[in-house]
């Protein structure tokens, strides 16, 4: 049977671990000779065997958009061969490794609607995820990419939780967290730059209610002390300070919100 790369991938290296992991990996018994290199991937008939390991073989020499193609090409001129179904997680993986993370998606897609309960599907699901992943950007854009990633790595999780895979979905989860935290934490300092108050505050408890294990959250409830003083909301203002104190004591978010309650609103500092 074939055996699929499980590994962690670290993004700056993905290509090369994953590509490692292939070569050594998909092992087959039986497996015909590879034959002659094709020129490109137009229709010849060839039989399946030959067609799979020449696709087999131009992945682990690094040539993954050909590969890719030679294993659709396994699934499209033996549909009904068991090597289809391998063929088609492996063109799933080949336009990974090629970078074409929407084919990549859509092949891994594919093979979960025609084989939902098969025993590679975690691998499958797993692959979803780091296509989207992989295309996070910086948080100056649109995160509606970070939001499909963290779908599909809880997805993974849920489905999946005493796997390797979930394992390692649940890491790349925090750093999506933080990802998406930070966009919210640039929202909401433009307000504040923008004098919009209330629209800054909304963003800034976001990231208090909803991502309160990320490294935004120290910030977050300073700037909701400076949002709630602007307002002329003091007593939320303390409110703020008092838990940014209680859960980063020490932290330099909270000396500058003590100091800026000071500043503004002395009295309530004394009566604490």
């Amino acid at each position: 049977m074939t055996s699929f790369p499980k590994q962690p991938v670290r993004r700056n290296s993905r290509s090369l671990l994953l590509g490692a992991a292939i070569a050594s990996s998909l092992v087959l018994s039986g497996c015909a000779g590879s034959g002659g290199e094709p020129a490109d991937t137009a229709y010849v008939a060839r039989d399946v065997e030959t067609l799979y390991t020449e696709a087999r073989d131009r992945l682990s020499r690094g040539n993954a958009p050909v590969a890719a193609a030679l294993f659709d090409e396994v699934e499209r001129q033996h549909p009904y061969s068991p090597w289809a179904r391998r063929a088609q997680l492996m063109s799933a993986f080949s336009y990974y490794v090629a970078a074409d993370y929407n084919k990549a998606i859509q092949s891994a897609q594919r093979f979960l609607s025609i084989h939902p309960g098969n025993k590679d599907a975690p691998y499958a699901y797993y692959l979803i995820a780091l296509s989207y992943y992989e295309q996070i950007s910086d948080v100056q854009r649109d995160q509606k990419i970070t939001e499909q990633a963290r779908t599909a790595l809880r997805e993974v999780n849920r489905r999946f939780p005493a796997t390797e895979y979930a394992t390692d979905a649940r890491l790349k989860l925090d750093l999506v967290e933080d990802h998406l935290a930070g966009k919210e934490m640039e929202i909401g300092r433009y307000y504040q730059d923008s004098g919009k108050w209330i629209a800054a505050q909304i963003r800034f408890q976001n990231v208090v209610d909803n991502f309160q294990t990320t490294s935004h959250t120290p910030e977050a409830l300073y700037r909701l002390v400076e949002s709630s003083l602007a307002l002329g909301l003091p007593s939320e203002a303390k409110k703020y300070a008092a838990v940014l104190g209680a859960n980063y004591p020490g932290n330099e978010w909270y000396e500058r919100a003590y100091k800026l309650v000071q500043d503004k609103a002395p009295s309530l500092v004394a009566a604490s």
